[in-house]
């Protein structure tokens, strides 16, 4: 997910250009620009949360892993259902999977541990 996010930001620019020279009104093209960047950053902001909860896994409840999961799953969905099959969705789709299932194999931390 983290080099996905890299990579979105770097192809900002040339979106950019794209959604600037179309004949879009000026407010679809910022609101354009303005979720291709808030998308690379919530790549970017999970998978450091996704790497924090790999390394510390005791740190997260299985109700927070879930919902956290459910992220990308959404974002997959939304992929899917504007773009068709596009492989994007499939990273997406197999990150909130990895991430659903690590919640649901979560074993709580016992009390007084």
């Amino acid at each position: 997910m983290a080099g996905g996010g890299v990579l979105h930001s770097l192809a900002f620019p040339t979106a950019a250009g794209v959604a600037n020279r179309s004949n879009l009104p000026e407010l679809f093209v910022a609101a354009f620009k303005g979720l291709w960047l808030s998308d690379s950053a919530t790549l970017l902001g999970l998978a450091l949360v996704f790497g924090f909860m790999a390394i510390r896994p005791h740190s997260v409840t299985r109700p927070l892993a879930v919902l956290l999961g459910l992220v990308p799953l959404a974002c997959a969905l939304s992929i899917y259902s504007t773009m068709g099959n596009f492989f994007a969705g499939h990273i997406l789709l197999f990150s909130s999977g990895a991430v659903l299932l690590g919640g649901a194999l979560l074993r709580e931390k016992p009390p007084g541990a």
